[in-house]
């Protein structure tokens, strides 16, 4: 086996020196010896194929965490795998693709709704709810923390959207900024001082009735922020259109916020795509 430098091992790889010595601190691609006296590092050729491989997926922009989980898999699994995060990617970009159209038609003036935005009456209900600050990746951890609790414990079933969980955010959140985030499940009026004393961990709130315009994203389970984004878009041209001052979305009445619903067909899993719909009470 051919020993080389980690100068002559970067040419050959096409890898910086700088990114080998970051892929050797993630446990990514560690050299074959490191020389006690001096330091030096050397790689060995049969190496090759790892480093290029951890450079085609950095190409296609996998996430070193990513790259990480996948290289320890054996080549059929990880074929499997790229292709889910492709597919994934491919399908971010198409949102990311109309959501630009959203903006350049809104900055020339036009006023295209990507989604069709229909209104629906919810009634007052009680809520059994968790909330909590979180960034992005922390939404869906969140989200999957109250599933768990609710899937330990047979709560009695409201049918429909009424008896749907859903997930409030109070504020923005992204890769950048934390907000708030509540988790909620509607529970019938009658049991729920009951049921709340079963979920210490959690606080009974009452909704109060009210309309909602929403649009309706299909089955999945985590929305991109692009497709929140757009999904927001829909819902001003929508309120533009309909004469409706965009100040009273989600801000009338003052105590209900934008929310996502997952309407399950069964008891959600980990593994199951909820119906979701994107929701803004209005006044």
């Amino acid at each position: 086996m051919g020993e080389m430098s980690i100068g002559e091992f970067a040419r050959r790889s096409r890898l910086s020196p700088k990114a080998l010595r970051l892929y050797e601190r993630l446990g990514l691609l560690s050299p074959a010896r490191v020389d006690e006296s001096s330091g030096y590092r050397y790689y060995e050729d049969t190496q090759l194929d790892q480093a290029r491989l951890i450079a085609t997926l950095r190409q296609v922009e996998v996430p070193l965490t990513t790259v990480k989980e996948l290289v320890a898999l054996d080549p059929a699994e990880m074929a499997k795998q790229v292709t889910a995060f492709w597919e994934e990617a491919e399908t971010r970009h198409a949102v990311q693709r109309e959501l630009v159209t959203s903006l350049v038609d809104r900055l020339t003036g036009r006023n295209t709704v990507m989604y069709e935005v229909s209104t629906r009456e919810m009634p007052r209900r009680s809520l059994l709810c968790l909330k909590r600050n979180v960034d992005e990746t922390g939404a869906w951890a969140l989200g999957k923390e109250f599933v768990a609790l609710m899937r330990d414990q047979r709560l009695p079933r409201i049918e429909g959207r009424e008896g749907a969980v859903f997930s409030i955010y109070w504020g923005q959140v992204s890769a950048d900024s934390d907000g708030p985030v509540e988790w909620c499940k509607p529970v019938p009026d009658a049991a729920a001082e009951e049921l709340s004393a079963q979920f210490p961990e959690l606080t009974l709130r009452v909704e109060p009735a009210h309309r909602e315009a929403y649009v309706d994203l299909g089955p999945g389970g985590q929305i991109s922020p692009a497709q929140w984004q757009l999904a927001d878009e829909s819902l001003r041209s929508w309120a533009n259109a309909q004469l409706i001052d965009p100040a009273q979305l989600s801000l009338g009445p003052e105590d209900l916020g934008v929310r996502i619903t997952y309407l399950a067909s069964r008891p959600p899993q980990e593994t199951t795509g909820p119906e979701c719909d994107f929701a803004v009470p209005f006044a």
